[in-house]
């Protein structure tokens, strides 16, 4: 036990950084398609009404006023929402690289889960008091997105890291 303990001490160590980018902007695309494909499947909503609360960081709450397609919005959401992957790719590896978190895949998928929640936290419990619209979001189905990005984003920066 004491010798899988060390194997995780910090260590100076780089994370890829273009891997760790890659790995969040997959992952961000990865829980997109699932958000897609729930609030079309399971919650009877508008696929549009999730690029509009995205977008709405940037463009403002002016982009809540409706939940139709539009074609800015849609761009908006995507370009914010793959930025954030990545911003928080590079996040996590450089959490994962000095630990050796990613000596083997449960290890990385646990890493990755809970750094998922932590976001989750964060993202609406914390940014929430900044982009208000998002209090509606705190539901089961988006802890499930963060923790699927947060895996996702593990995992594909395990497989894509050079040693």
């Amino acid at each position: 036990m004491q010798l899988h303990l060390r194997s995780h001490q910090w260590e100076a160590r780089v994370p890829d950084w273009i891997a760790a980018a890659i790995a969040g902007f997959v992952a961000g695309a990865v829980v997109m398609v699932m958000e897609l494909l729930w609030s079309i499947v399971v919650l009877d909503i508008s696929p549009w009404a999730a690029p509009h609360l995205v977008a709405a960081i940037v463009m403002g709450p002016s982009a809540l006023e409706s939940t139709a397609f539009s074609v800015s919005v849609v761009t908006v959401a995507l370009l914010t929402h793959y930025v954030l992957g990545a911003i928080f790719g590079v996040i996590l590896a450089s959490i994962i690289a000095p630990f050796h978190f990613d000596s083997s895949i449960l290890m990385i998928a646990s890493i990755g889960a809970m750094f998922g929640l932590v976001l989750y936290i964060f993202n609406f419990y914390g940014m929430v008091h900044i982009f208000p619209w998002f209090a509606g979001m705190r539901n089961g189905v988006t802890l499930t997105s963060h923790l699927l990005f947060g895996i996702t984003a593990a995992i594909m920066y395990r497989q894509l890291e050079r040693y």
